[in-house]
């Protein structure tokens, strides 16, 4: 869930980190951290998390037919 308050704390989507690289940090209270890592000082920022993908859609074995009514 995206918007969970009951999320694993994580750099990556804390409200004082700001990405650098794919796994890096800049932290403003604890300077470079990786993106999994956490502090006592994290507060969850639910604009910086990204959603995971969504299933695609399995259309091998439809026909034209299948979607008619």
């Amino acid at each position: 869930m995206l918007f969970d308050r009951r999320i694993e704390p994580g750099c990556a989507y804390c409200s004082f980190g700001a990405a650098l690289g794919e796994d890096e940090v800049a932290c403003v209270k604890r300077g470079i951290m990786f993106g999994y890592g956490s502090c006592g000082g994290f507060r969850y920022e639910p604009t910086k998390r990204v959603p995971s993908p969504l299933p695609s859609l399995k259309t091998k074995g439809l026909s034209e037919e299948d979607f008619t009514i």
